[in-house]
């Protein structure tokens, strides 16, 4: 039960890469998942009240200055949810160094793809319609999967969770 249980925050984290990857998007079910699995596993790991309403505290405020963000138009909106949902899990302790690699490794993605859209594409790669997402990748007019670095991220910090460290134990 508890390598199930360990296992579904970082499966979560890839399906959102994977999902805004291919699709540029990050699912409502998705998060609301992610939100219950906390809920699941804080019940599972017997998380304190006074802990479990801190995580609480700590992804509403992650959430109000993300949407912030996507008011002005910087992140999505599946971001600024993915982003909440993942410090439910962390709280306050690790939301600075998730956020950190956030941006680092949002940095490198972007100038990543910005490089690779000044390259031609393949006309292989061209009008294929399993290839879409690479088409939509390399399109200008498009943002940046930037829930691949927000999953990245939060799979770099998540070893170092209360949840983690009482499931291993």
């Amino acid at each position: 039960m508890s390598n199930i249980a360990l296992l579904f925050f970082p499966l979560a984290m890839a399906f959102a890469a994977s999902s805004d990857l291919l699709t540029m998007r990050i699912s409502n079910k998705l998060v609301l998942l992610l939100a219950a699995g906390f809920v699941a596993m804080a019940l599972i790991v017997e998380l304190p009240l006074q802990q479990f309403a801190m995580h609480l505290l700590c992804a509403f405020v992650v959430l109000v200055v993300a949407f912030g963000m996507f008011a002005m138009r910087w992140i999505g909106g599946g971001d600024a949810k993915l982003a909440a949902a993942t410090t439910l899990w962390l709280g306050f302790g690790l939301t600075l160094p998730y956020l950190a690699y956030a941006a680092l490794l949002g940095g490198v993605l972007t100038l990543v793809i910005l490089v690779l859209r000044r390259l031609p594409l393949d006309r292989l790669f061209i009008g294929r319609p399993w290839l879409g997402w690479l088409n939509r990748l390399h399109d200008p007019k498009q943002g940046v999967p930037y829930g691949v670095a927000l999953a990245a991220a939060g799979l770099l910090t998540y070893s170092n969770t209360v949840i983690f460290e009482r499931l291993v134990t």
